[in-house]
C-alpha cells in the first residue's frame, strides 16, 4: 500500500483491476486506491505476472507499506489462483502470512522497536522482498521518490519491516527530513479490531443508543480526515476574526464587460474568481500574512498559492490555484473550473490539493451573508466570503442603495498580528471596490 498523500496513514483498496495470471508492465494500471482525499490509480513500477493478490477488494484500513500484490519475475512461476486475502497483521511492507489464531490476535501489539526488523517470512509465491536476485527492498513510493532526487538505493539503509527502504529513509538520505505522518504511517498501523471474515478495521467508537427512530452513517475516509484535521485546528490554533464590508458594484460592472470580452473563448468569470485574485495580490502587498507558523520558525511564501474550498459529495476538498498572483483572471477561471469538476469527481491528483498559503471559502451562492471559516493548517489564513447584497449605505452626505459583500478574515494569531490581517482586509477591500488593480 502507497503512501499516496503526507497524510495518509490507511488507505481503501476500492478495485482490483487486475487478476491473478495477468501479465503487467511498468506503468500498468494495478488498482484503485481511496485515500484520505480522493480515489487514485496505482501504477506497476516492476513487470511481471500477477502471482496472487494479497488484500481483497473493497478492505478498508489497509496500513501504507502493507504488502497488497505480489508479482512474479521472469522464470518464476506465478502461484495458482486465489481468493484474495485481507490484511495481514496490519504490519506494512512484511511477508504476508497466515491469519493467526485469535489468542494471537488479541495479544497487546508489539512495540515499532521491535518490529523494524523481523525476522524474515517465507513468502507465499515464493519470491521473498528482494524479488530478482540484487534488487533493492524498497518500496513503490520510496522509488519514485529516490528517482526524482537522484538519491542510489543501493546506499542507503532500510528502516522497514525486513530491512525495506520507506519514504523516510529516501528523504533522509537526501538531506530533507521526511513528513512525519508518513514516517509514522509506515512504522506504525493504527491499531485495528478483527471483524467477520478475517479483516481488520480501526476500532469504531461506541455508537450512542437512542430511542429516537434514526440510522448509523458510517464514515468515510474524506469526512474522518476532515473531522481529524478541523478538530487539530480549532484546538491548537489561536483564531482571530476581522470582518469588512466591500462594495461590489465596480466589480460586478468589470466583471460583465469581461465576460463579454471572453465569450469568443467560451470563459465566464465568477465573482469567486475574482476573489481569488484579489486575496493573491492582497497577500503580495502584505507579506506578512503570507505565512505559516512552524513552531520556533514562521515561513514566509514570495507566491501566494490559493486554496479554494469546493463542497464534493465525499466532503470539502481545497484544490489549489498554484501562483494565482501572477494568473489573468481568465486563466484561474479556466483552472477553478477544471479543478472543481475533478474535486467533485474524486479524481484531484495530490500536488492538486496539497499545500497552498491561504484559502478561500465562499458560501455566498447559498445566501450566507457572513461567517467565520477554520483555518486550514499549516496555512495560517482563510477568507470567509458571504453574499451580494443590496444595502442602504452612507456616500458622503447621501445614503444609497449599493451591493455589499461582508468577509472574514480567520487569522493564526501565533504568526499574524491583528494590525498586520487588518491591513491585509484593506488591500483584499481596496482591490474589490477598485477592481482595475485585477487587471493592471
Amino acid at each position: 500500500m502507497p503512501a499516496l498523500s503526507p497524510t495518509m496513514e490507511t488507505g481503501t483498496l476500492s478495485k482490483w483491476l487486475v487478476k491473478v495470471g495477468d501479465a503487467v508492465k511498468s506503468g500498468d494500471v494495478l488498482a484503485e486506491i481511496e485515500t484520505d482525499k480522493a480515489t487514485m490509480e496505482v501504477e506497476s513500477i516492476d513487470e511481471g505476472v500477477v502471482a496472487e493478490l494479497v488484500v481483497a477488494a473493497g478492505s478498508e484500513g489497509v496500513p501504507v507499506g502493507q504488502v497488497i500484490l505480489r508479482l512474479a519475475g521472469e522464470g518464476e512461476e506465478a502461484a495458482p489462483a486465489a481468493a484474495p486475502l485481507p490484511p495481514a497483521g496490519g504490519v506494512g511492507g512484511g511477508a504476508a502470512v497466515p491469519p493467526a489464531p485469535a489468542a494471537v490476535v488479541e495479544a497487546p501489539k508489539v512495540a515499532p522497536v521491535a518490529v523494524e526488523n523481523p525476522p524474515p517470512t517465507p513468502p507465499a509465491s515464493g519470491r521473498g522482498e528482494e524479488g530478482k536476485e540484487g534488487r533493492v527492498n524498497a518500496s513503490p513510493l520510496a522509488r519514485r521518490i529516490a528517482e526524482a532526487k537522484g538519491v542510489a538505493l543501493d546506499g542507503v539503509t532500510g528502516s522497514g519491516p525486513n530491512g525495506r527502504i520507506v519514504r523516510a529513509d529516501v528523504e533522509a538520505a537526501a538531506g530533507k527530513p521526511a513528513p512525519k505522518a508518513a514516517a509514522v504511517a509506515a512504522e506504525a498501523p493504527a491499531p485495528t479490531a478483527p471483524v467477520s471474515g478475517g479483516e481488520k478495521k480501526a476500532a469504531p467508537a461506541p455508537v450512542p443508543t437512542s430511542d429516537i427512530p434514526h440510522e448509523v452513517v458510517k464514515l468515510g475516509n474524506v469526512r474522518k480526515v476532515i473531522a481529524k484535521r478541523l478538530t487539530e485546528a480549532k484546538a491548537t490554533i489561536p483564531h482571530i476574526y476581522l470582518t469588512v464590508d466591500v462594495r461590489l458594484d465596480a466589480l460586478l460592472k468589470l466583471r460583465g464587460e469581461l465576460n463579454k470580452a471572453l465569450e469568443p473563448r467560451k470563459i465566464k468569470l465568477s465573482v469567486n474568481d475574482m476573489v481569488i485574485k484579489a486575496l493573491a495580490l492582497a497577500l503580495r502587498q502584505v507579506p506578512k500574512c503570507n505565512v505559516s507558523f512552524a513552531g520556533d520558525n514562521l515561513i514566509s511564501y514570495s507566491r501566494a498559492d490559493i486554496s479554494v474550498a469546493v463542497a464534493a459529495p465525499s466532503g470539502l476538498i481545497t484544490p489549489i490555484i498554484v501562483g494565482a498572483d501572477l494568473k489573468p483572471m481568465s486563466v484561474i477561471a479556466t483552472e477553478m473550473k477544471a479543478l472543481a469538476e475533478k474535486a467533485r469527481e474524486g479524481k484531484l491528483q495530490p500536488h492538486e490539493y496539497q499545500g497552498g498559503t491561504a484559502s478561500v471559502s465562499n458560501l455566498g451562492m447559498f445566501g450566507i451573508k457572513n461567517f467565520d471559516a477554520v483555518i486550514n493548517p499549516p496555512q495560517a489564513m482563510i477568507l470567509a466570503v458571504g453574499t451580494g447584497e443590496k444595502r442602504a449605505v452612507v456616500d458622503g452626505d447621501a445614503v444609497v442603495v449599493a451591493t455589499v459583500m461582508s468577509v472574514t478574515g480567520s487569522f493564526d494569531h501565533r504568526a499574524i498580528d491583528g494590525a498586520d490581517g487588518a491591513e491585509l482586509m484593506g488591500a483584499f477591500k481596496a482591490l474589490i471596490e477598485n477592481p482595475l488593480g485585477l487587471v493592471a
